[in-house]
């Protein structure tokens, strides 16, 4: 049963293959047929009917017999040796060449109108070779570098970073396909490059020229008696008696573990032992007690000098220790910001940070040009980017709704002597306002004097009587929806309003040539703004949480004394300190305006009667209300 299954399955491999063979055979084929359709429209012979019969003929025999006959230009390969036993009638000659490709493996080459018969060679398919893509990114003006490693080949990794960054990398040949990994973020250049070394069990060095040369790590030449170094003489033994001096170098790293121990001689011993050459501005003063493991020269060095007056600086292969402000030990370097403003920025570095460094600002990159020793310039890059984070931007969507009611009701009726005399008249609608001659009261006194004992008599010619009443109500509604934006932690204000004017008269007294003095009177209108405006200090915490200071003020006009006279205003405001989620919306209403007016005029004693003083008086009544409501919702937008 297992035989069986092993010869089904070499049986579908195989059936497989053929179908494979068939498919791009017959493509071949259908590429012949189309470039002998095409010759076919200059040389009709193509299509032209084929009668040959021959026996034991060569085929380059056979084709030029059909090119002889067709008119046809036909050249066959000398190396085809093939004995040709047919008889074909009445079949084109394309249909005949191609059952000689098919049958016999064969190709046709076209040069014009020339077709050349040729053994059918299969094509080889060339391998594509997939170029793994070397994940470096380099800063050029902040001199940062950063990779993602994994497996590539310290050949591509050092091309890439010396085509981005201009500087030269070169390694021994045995490095070439050397697989290295890391993984560094925005670090110094020099810097980025020793931790790949160190990360590979490489070492890197800098040549006087600029170049970077990779190698591999030497075998350590003297490990100093495994864990207790002395190379004192016999009064520094006695100097330094009971104090801790482990010291161990192995495969270029440095681990030791002093107490109190002079800074000048751990530099002598250690740089030594590591064959780094340098040289002394001044005396390395000083103690220090300091425990490490593992640590390249570098690195060591900067803990070494950490906290002290002391610093260092590399120039080409020798190391240079002094002072930090010695002028051979200062260094200048420009730090460039990506998110942030270098102004503001400025303006929250320690105290600290700048004691011993020189800061002067490059608008023109938006960074700092900064002077000092190199541990100091580090320490200040690295808060630097620590503050180079985006600032979110908040959009805060504003509506404003403000309602405004009013109602007002006026009836009276008003009568005198001299005014009336006119015709009566007046308006019915939509409010009632008519006047009265003493002729139209007249008849009407004369209507009711015919009921019964009344008699009211007459009035005068020049009577009048005048009766009013009116009433209106409105509603008014508006409706804004601005939007206004701002950066984290940055006010946005928005106002909205208008303008009226009052003419202002000035009288000034001007004593003329005569000495009489005379007034001179200037004119001019003034504004006077009615505003609403709203205030928005957006706080966006670490959860999305938006904290906001609100501050709202809003002032309106009110009526006139006269046309020139200027306007009365009534001013509302408020604050608020609100917090609410990002996308939420939020109301803030309470400025509601209420007016109540109620007054009359008309004959003492009679117009303060409930219903008499509609009759011997005018009567007024109004309410209005103005409601002002806001709602707020901000969205904070990142990138």
């Amino acid at each position: 049963m297992k035989i069986k299954t092993i010869n089904m399955k070499n049986y579908l491999i195989g059936l497989l293959l053929i179908l494979a063979f068939t498919v791009q055979a017959q493509d071949r084929l259908d590429v012949i047929d189309e470039k002998l359709n095409q010759l076919a429209k200059s040389y009709p012979g193509i299509n032209d009917k084929v009668d040959l019969s021959m026996s034991g003929a060569t085929i380059q025999e056979y084709i030029k017999a059909i090119g002889a006959s067709n008119n046809l230009n036909v050249n066959v390969e000398p190396t085809l040796d093939i004995k040709l036993s047919n008889n074909f009638s009445k079949v084109t000659a394309k249909e005949v060449f191609l059952f000689l490709c098919k049958r016999y493996d064969l190709d046709i080459q076209f040069v014009g109108p020339i077709m050349t018969f040729v053994k059918f060679t299969q094509p080889i398919e060339e391998k594509k070779i997939a170029i793994k893509k070397v994940n470096v990114l380099y800063e050029k003006n902040a001199d940062l570098l950063s990779y993602d490693l994994a497996g590539d080949t310290l050949g591509n990794v050092t091309k890439e970073i010396t085509k981005q960054s201009g500087k030269n990398i070169i390694f021994t040949p045995d490095l070439v396909s050397k697989t290295v990994s890391g993984f560094i973020q925005n670090a110094s250049y020099e810097s980025a490059l020793e931790k790949l070394a160190f990360a590979n069990d490489l070492k890197v060095t800098k040549t006087e020229d600029g170049f970077y040369v990779f190698e591999k790590k030497q075998a350590p030449q003297n490990t100093l008696g495994g864990t207790n170094v002395n190379t004192n003489t016999d009064n520094e033994s006695k100097k330094n008696k009971g104090k801790n001096k482990n010291i161990e170098i192995r495969d270029g790293l440095i681990s030791m573990d002093v107490q109190n121990m002079a800074i000048n001689e751990i530099v002598s011993t250690v740089s030594k032992e590591l064959g780094k050459n340098y040289f002394l501005f001044n005396d390395l003063k000083g103690s220090t007690t300091l425990k490490v493991e593992d640590a390249p020269y570098d690195e060591f060095l900067k803990l070494l000098f950490n906290g002290t007056d002391l610093t260092f600086k590399k120039d080409g292969s020798v190391y240079m220790f002094g002072d930090r402000n010695l002028e051979g030990l200062r260094q200048s370097k420009l730090i460039t910001l990506k998110n942030r403003t270098i102004e503001k920025v400025l303006d929250f570095i320690p105290a600290e940070l700048k004691k011993g460094v020189e800061l002067k600002i490059f608008e023109d990159l938006n960074g700092v040009i900064v002077s000092g020793s190199q541990p100091r310039i580090n320490e200040l890059e690295t808060f630097l980017r620590q503050l180079d984070v985006v600032v979110p931007m908040v959009l805060i969507e504003v509506i404003i709704a403000d309602v405004r009611k009013s109602n007002s009701l006026s009836a009276g009726i008003s009568a005198g002597l001299g005014a009336g005399t006119g015709t009566t008249g007046g308006t019915l609608l939509p409010d009632y306002n008519v006047t009265l001659n003493s002729k139209s009261i007249n008849n009407l006194i004369s209507g009711i004097n015919g009921f019964g004992l009344i008699n009211l008599g007459n009035v005068t010619p020049n009577f009048y009587l005048s009766l009013k009443a009116m009433e209106s109500n409105g509603i008014l509604k508006l409706r804004s929806t601005p939007q206004i934006a701002t950066l984290n932690g940055h006010e946005a204000k928005l106002s909205v309003g208008q303008t009226q004017y009052y003419l202002e008269v000035n009288n000034n007294l001007v004593n003329n040539l005569n000495q009489q003095q005379n007034i001179l009177q200037t004119q001019n209108w003034k504004p006077v703004n009615a505003d609403l405006s709203i205030t928005i200090d957006p706080q966006v915490s670490g959860d999305e949480q938006i904290t906001m200071t609100i501050n709202v003020k809003q002032s309106s006009f009110t009526e006139r004394v006269s046309n020139t006279a200027p306007p009365g205003s009534i001013n509302r405001d408020f604050q608020s300190l609100v917090r609410v989620k990002n996308g939420e919306m939020i109301m803030l209403g309470g400025l509601e305006e209420n007016q109540i007016n109620n007054s009359g005029s008309g004959l003492p004693f009679l117009a303060r009667v409930p219903f008499l003083k509609w009759i011997f008086g005018n009567r007024t009544k109004s309410k209005s209300e103005n409601k002002l409501t806001i709602f707020i919702k901000p969205i904070v937008i990142y990138g």
